[in-house]
């Protein structure tokens, strides 16, 4: 990965077609998406935090791994692998990337991002949401987008069934594009959910010689 990209690319985290998969067809388009998008609905209602290794994929197949961090609403951590200097964490309202190497904070909105569909467990997904075909009944793939705001890109996450997850569905990962079509890919694997995490997993550390001390 380069580590220069653009804060637009990495901050884009939208969940992608791992495997494009969602609901086969058969009944009525209209029922099933509304029965698919309650089930993902009831997931985010029932997953107040999770934690799961993370594989990041960009546009040009390179791959970094870590740790991800979830607590809601709206915290999350991606603690990438050793020798990477950037971590990116959002505390309730902003996505904060951090690049140690450079020295250089950048933040933006929560709303702002693909990831407030993920981490808002109270948003309406049937205002921004669309079930996309996948040919398999234990998968579902849903994409959530703000027709009014193009700007802040798009996700489509994944879930398979699973009875013993919340809802009845684990989050397999997710592919982020940004309104410049840069494409990130989330795969996720060792998921555990509603496990106890404290409000000190998304601090960090400014870098910036004159505001040293815990941010975020």
């Amino acid at each position: 990965m380069n580590l220069k990209t653009p804060l637009t690319r990495l901050a884009a985290f939208a969940l992608a077609p791992v495997a494009v998969a969602g609901l086969a067809a058969g009944a009525p388009a209209i029922a099933q998406s509304s029965s698919a998008l309650a089930s993902v609905q009831s997931h985010l209602r029932s997953t107040s935090s999770m934690t799961a290794n993370f594989v990041q994929t960009d546009r040009n197949g390179q791959r970094l791994s870590g740790q991800l961090t979830l607590k809601r609403p709206g915290k999350i951590r991606f603690q990438y692998q050793k020798g990477v200097p950037l971590l990116i964490v959002g505390d309730g309202s902003s996505l904060t990337m951090i690049d140690y190497e450079v020295k250089q904070v950048q933040r933006w909105p929560v709303k702002n991002s693909p990831l407030g569909a993920l981490l808002d467990p109270d948003r309406d997904l049937s205002k921004y949401a669309k079930v996309l075909p996948t040919g398999n009944d234990g998968v579902l793939s849903v994409e959530v987008k703000d027709p009014k705001r193009p700007e802040y890109g798009t996700i489509t996450m994944v879930f398979v069934r699973d009875g013993s997850a919340p809802g009845g569905l684990r989050l397999r990962g997710w592919v982020a594009l940004d309104s410049q079509n840069n494409r990130t890919r989330i795969d996720l694997s060792n998921q555990k959910f509603n496990v106890a995490v404290a409000d000190s997993a998304f601090r960090w550390t400014d870098p910036r010689p004159k505001q040293r001390g815990r941010a975020g």
